[in-house]
């Protein structure tokens, strides 16, 4: 009970530290809130020292920021969220408002999701299901280049595609929940390929438990056996699967910017750039209380399923060793992902020929060129320099972040629900204002961010771990805590977080990219390519091939990703266990 308090006094804390810092945004900008405020009201008023005066006057800019967040949060009390600065409406039906439109959305995408992580680990289960999964491959290449297409591009292509060239979907608006369908298969696709893969590499553990083989020696179904591995992994995905509920309700804006969907992500990001701050505080504050019911509902759902096991220290673990195979793919993408980058390095990514603009793919351009007839081969080698470079930065830092306060679930709990809760937009909107734009505004915004998922993969199976059966017979015979963690926990806690980590480094690249495509990084004429995406998405429809480009590049990324770690935690698995096994022959445990 009073690690319970603890922990919500925690949350508390760092939800109002959060409030507070977004209360300063107009001061941190270094502009005069008034201006942007007349700007965002009336874009032609002239913005004289009388007109400044009366805007500073009627929103009490004078009195300063902990005035104003005093009679906001007094106003909260009463259930009044203000009023906002910009249209003078009131705050909180409008919030509540996009609220409703982001659950909904949410809802069809977690559907979409989960039916997307089944399939993704559809060959899996029926493998384990008729018990033939000692050679198992870990492939997974069609879901790594599902989890590496942009979501804003999924969405660009299924609203040219299937809803104005088809016209089988509406593809603009919301009006009903037809209108939910296509941007939820763009953010439901991407999110059921990285949760199916998760569970695929959990489920050969399952199959393996005594319990499963003993139903199998006992004639059971095999859909029964598979329903029950299914249900035996589920609790180490649960935390990682509330924060895709938080991501994909606050984390929506570029879709929901393409499809013209009044949530609540788009409207965070439109009060924070016209800095409505009654707004932009309501926003964040109703992101903060869903992150917090997705956390306790997610918990609840784990204590439901495992609670028993977990207190008694009667689990298996789910982490073995796989037979060794030789898998070449990761060579062959590797290498065609070196050769595009090398070939485009040779070439002038800046040079323009306007006689050559959009031109399709040709011996003289393999990839064509975009709008301003520049060689788009030439711009995605340059931007593979900053961005394959910079994500591989931050996925290595997210992982060292991640795996240390994922080892201390008491202070990383709370402060993954609420980094969680706030969209990588926003925070890049905060560093901008403290820091300016730049190629650096991304790159902190999405470090701060990226190492949440893997805290929360790492408590939880540290968790579960520190339930299986061995771990209590080694606790009985005398071993320490730190023997534990080093020969125990760590070997197999660390393989699928780093599978994980890789997992997500397109994850991170996209993030990157989003934030490019929404005008938060790196500026033209730069060859990033979240900014080759934004620039040349209005000509999707006409020279497809210059979106295409740089996507196709980001989904051999993924595909890379995810068959190096299937290989890196063959590899390292056979090792920790070689090496664990050797050192409990020569070293007494007692000694530790």
């Amino acid at each position: 009970m009073r690690q319970q308090v603890t922990a919500a006094v925690w949350r508390l804390a760092l939800a109002a530290a959060l409030v507070c810092g977004i209360g300063l945004l107009p001061w941190l900008t270094r502009t005069d809130p008034a201006l942007t405020v007349l700007k965002a009201r009336s874009a032609e008023r002239d913005p004289s020292p009388e007109v400044l005066a009366a805007v500073r006057d009627q929103l009490g800019l004078d009195a300063g920021p902990p005035h104003l967040l005093g009679q906001w949060l007094g106003g909260l009390m009463r259930g009044d969220a203000g009023r906002s600065w910009i249209s003078g409406t009131e705050v909180l039906p409008g919030v509540l408002q996009a609220l409703g439109a982001s659950l909904l959305l949410m809802g069809v995408a977690l559907a979409v999701a989960v039916l997307t992580a089944g399939a993704v680990c559809a060959r899996t289960l029926r493998l384990g299901a008729r018990r033939r999964l000692g050679g198992r491959r870990r492939g997974g290449t069609g879901a790594a280049v599902l989890a590496a297409l942009p979501e804003f591009l999924v969405a660009s292509v299924l609203a040219t595609v299937v809803g104005v060239q088809l016209g089988w979907l509406p593809a603009l608006g919301w009006y009903g929940p037809q209108y939910t369908l296509l941007p939820a298969l763009a953010l439901g696709l991407p999110a059921g390929a990285v949760l199916g893969r998760l569970l695929d590499d959990l489920l050969p553990g399952a199959f393996g438990e005594p319990w499963a083989v003993a139903a199998a020696a006992r004639g059971l179904p095999g859909r029964h056996i598979a329903r029950q591995a299914v249900r035996r992994c589920v609790p180490a995905l649960l935390p990682n699967f509330g924060l895709f509920v938080v991501g994909l309700t606050g984390g929506a804006v570029a879709v929901e910017q393409i499809f013209d969907i009044p949530g609540l992500g788009r409207t965070t990001l439109q009060a924070a750039l016209a800095q409505d701050l009654p707004v932009l505080q309501a926003g964040t504050l109703a992101l903060l209380l869903l992150a917090a019911a997705a956390t306790g509902a997610t918990r609840l759902a784990a204590h439901l399923l495992t609670g028993p096991a977990l207190r008694d220290g009667a689990l298996s673990t789910l982490h073995r060793p796989a037979p060794p195979t030789r898998n070449v793919l990761p060579y062959v993408l590797g290498a065609v992902l070196l050769v595009v980058i090398v070939l485009g390095l040779t070439r002038d990514p800046l040079a323009l020929q306007t006689g050559e603009r959009l031109r399709a793919p040709s011996p003289a351009h393999p990839f064509g060129t975009d709008a301003l007839g520049r060689d788009l081969l030439a711009r995605v080698g340059h931007g593979a320099l900053d961005t394959l470079l910079l994500a591989l930065s931050i996925t290595v830092a997210a992982l060292l972040v991640g795996v240390l306060l994922g080892l201390l679930p008491r202070l990383s709990g709370p402060l993954v629900d609420t980094v969680n809760a706030v969209p990588p937009v926003l925070l890049a909107l905060l560093v901008t204002a403290v820091a300016g734009s730049g190629t650096a505004t991304p790159a902190l915004a999405v470090t701060a961010v990226a190492w949440a998922p893997l805290a929360a993969h790492t408590s939880s199976l540290l968790r579960q771990e520190r339930a299986t059966l061995h771990v209590l017979a080694t606790r009985g015979i005398g071993a320490g805590r730190w023997y534990l963690l080093r020969r125990e926990l760590l070997p197999a806690v660390l393989p699928p977080v780093v599978r994980h980590a890789l997992l997500r480094l397109p994850g991170v690249a996209l993030a990157l990219a989003s934030l490019g495509f929404l005008g938060l990084g790196a500026q033209p004429p730069s060859p990033e390519w979240g900014l080759l995406l934004a620039e040349n998405q209005p000509y999707a429809e006409r020279a497809p091939w210059a979106v295409l480009a740089p996507a196709v590049v980001l989904a051999l990324l993924g595909a890379l990703a995810v068959t190096a770690a299937g290989a890196a935690g063959r590899t390292r698995r056979r090792r920790t266990r070689q090496a664990a096994a050797t050192a409990a022959e020569r070293e007494p445990v007692g000694a530790r």
